[in-house]
């Protein structure tokens, strides 16, 4: 079994190594001190199960499980944990697998054998139950074989578009596999629904104009490749599009 290991401290990844490398059933085939690292290791090395901390900087372990989940070879996840019993308790709930600081042999071994696989929903409630944020920073792209991440604060809107969901962001556009109910759900916060299609970064709104044929149109600050088809509101969404622009 293939085992890649992450967590930010080094002594964490040291003792996880030195555990591993005396059972013959595992293969350590790299090291990642952060999330995004992690990420670029999986596609490259394609790990049968990811051990994963939760507490780290930039991407934490949760946001990192989330992205996974968009890898075509997606490892199984066991993380590894200080929390405290509400954490503990929601993994044994979910039965989502999971060894404390610090690691023990004994659990490390039985947690290997029945690491699965995470699924969204897993993971939000996982969240949930443990007063965890799930909420991602980031959304993860599969592209010519590898993957990139595009920062939330950069997103001007996500456009359904059959299949797929069309990302436009400051850098350009994205295709992910997503729906956009889920990034609704998700992003409710920071973007609001103009009409079935397309939802908007509120914070990207300059203002509502008509169209000479009487329509409400957004306006988009600065500069944007969102074509106008796109950024009309249907009449069913306007009254929310103008209390979330006074709210803002």
């Amino acid at each position: 079994m293939k085992i890649l290991i992450v967590d930010d401290e080094k002594p964490a990844r040291d003792r996880l190594r030195q555990i591993l490398d005396d059972e013959v059933d595992y293969d350590v085939v790299g090291e990642a001190g952060n999330g995004k690292e992690a990420l670029f290791l999986c596609v490259e090395l394609r790990p049968d199960v990811i051990l994963l901390d939760i507490r780290m900087p930039g991407l934490d372990g949760l946001e990192t499980a989330q992205h996974l989940n968009t890898l075509e070879y997606a490892p199984a996840v066991v993380f590894t944990t200080a929390y405290d019993e509400y954490a503990v308790a929601a993994f044994d709930a979910r039965a989502v697998g999971y060894v404390l600081k610090p690691v023990r042999r004994a659990k490390l071994t039985a947690a290997l054998k029945n690491a699965s696989r995470l699924t969204m929903r897993t993971l939000a409630d996982v969240a949930s139950q443990s007063k965890l944020d799930i909420k991602r920073r980031h959304v993860c792209v599969s592209a010519h074989g590898g993957i990139k991440l595009i920062p939330v604060e950069s997103i001007v809107c996500f456009h359904a578009d059959q299949k797929y969901v069309t990302v436009d962001h400051d850098d350009g556009q994205d295709l992910i596999d997503e729906s956009l109910k889920s990034l609704a759900d998700e992003f409710h916060g920071d973007f609001v629904r103009i009409h079935r299609g397309t939802l908007i970064a509120v914070q990207r709104i300059d203002r509502i104009e008509k169209t000479v044929d009487g329509k409400n149109r957004i306006v988009l600050r600065g500069d944007s490749q969102v074509d106008d088809q796109d950024l009309i509101i249907s009449r069913r969404h306007v009254a929310d599009v103008r209390r979330r622009l006074k709210g803002a």
